[in-house]
């Protein structure tokens, strides 16, 4: 743990990565931490750590709704299937967090991981902020 007054390189480097990335990059770096937070939370599950696996769930929820919020709701039907797709994935989170139950955390973990492999696959082939081809990569399918 970094003493206070002191730079932590770790913190320094996250820092640095996030100013320099693109929009695309960024949506990646914001899965990778949802997912970190979900694999975290389902072990607490497992070690019956109820509160830890509460504050893990939230916070996956809390970048779930970062994505959502920062949603370009112009940019076509895309934009569109991921809200509502956020919106189940929040709703099953929930779920989870009230039953402490594994199973919609590995449902919404595999969408997590989809997006993430489509964000990391058009990141840096396109544009920031060009989810045209996003809607062509990306097939949602969301029944509530």
């Amino acid at each position: 743990m970094a003493k206070p007054g002191k730079s932590n390189p770790y913190d320094k480097y996250k820092e640095t990565q996030i100013k320099t990335a693109n929009q695309g990059k960024l949506i990646v770096m914001l899965y990778d931490g949802a997912i970190k937070f979900l694999n975290q939370a389902k072990e607490f599950i497992d070690k019956n750590e109820i509160e830890e696996a509460h504050n893990k769930i939230v916070r996956s929820q809390d970048i779930i709704m970062e994505l959502l919020l920062s949603l370009n709701m112009s940019a076509g039907e895309i934009a569109h299937k991921l809200y509502n797709l956020y919106l189940y994935m929040n709703k099953r989170l929930m779920e989870s967090n009230i039953n402490k139950d594994k199973k919609p955390i590995d449902e919404v973990l595999t969408m997590l991981l989809d997006l993430k492999d489509v964000w990391t696959q058009i990141s840096g082939n396109n544009a920031p902020g060009d989810a045209t081809s996003l809607d062509k990569n990306v097939s949602v399918n969301v029944s509530s």
